[in-house]
């Protein structure tokens, strides 16, 4: 098998997409909000506790002393499975540009500081959210 079938990483990406709050109640036709990769690892590692740990890995960032992280494995898989499915994945995608962005941080659920390591490197951020249900 594979870590993301060994630890059922895609029902935690679901998961963790599926607390992303709708703040119009009334639905926009820009449809679901976007995360990015590490919003979205960031609420993976909140609501499994240990999983980081058990994977070897940190959440991300700026100084973790890392080359891989949760959020760029996260990024990379469901790129991947995304690109594969053609349009049946749960999960999309997108870009954030990195035109004119200085730093993009957040926060752990513990108040600590996440920075981007992507921006300033010529990558564009991935984002992710839900598909939205076919009418």
């Amino acid at each position: 098998m594979s870590t993301w079938d060994d630890f059922d990483i895609e029902a935690r990406v679901i998961e963790a997409l599926e607390t992303v709050p709708v703040v119009n109640e009334l639905g926009h036709h820009y449809g679901m909000a976007w995360v990015t990769t590490y919003q979205l690892a960031i609420k993976v590692d909140e609501l499994n506790p240990g999983l980081v740990t058990s994977l070897t890995l940190t959440v991300g960032g700026v100084g973790t002393g890392k080359q891989v992280s949760l959020a760029q494995y996260l990024a990379k898989q469901l790129s991947e499975k995304i690109k594969r499915s053609e349009g049946g994945y749960p999960v999309e995608g997108a870009f954030l540009s990195g035109v004119a962005l200085s730093h993009l941080q957040f926060k752990t659920p513990d108040g600590e500081p996440v920075t981007s390591s992507v921006t300033g490197t010529g990558y564009d951020l991935s984002l992710f959210r839900m598909r939205a249900a076919s009418a």
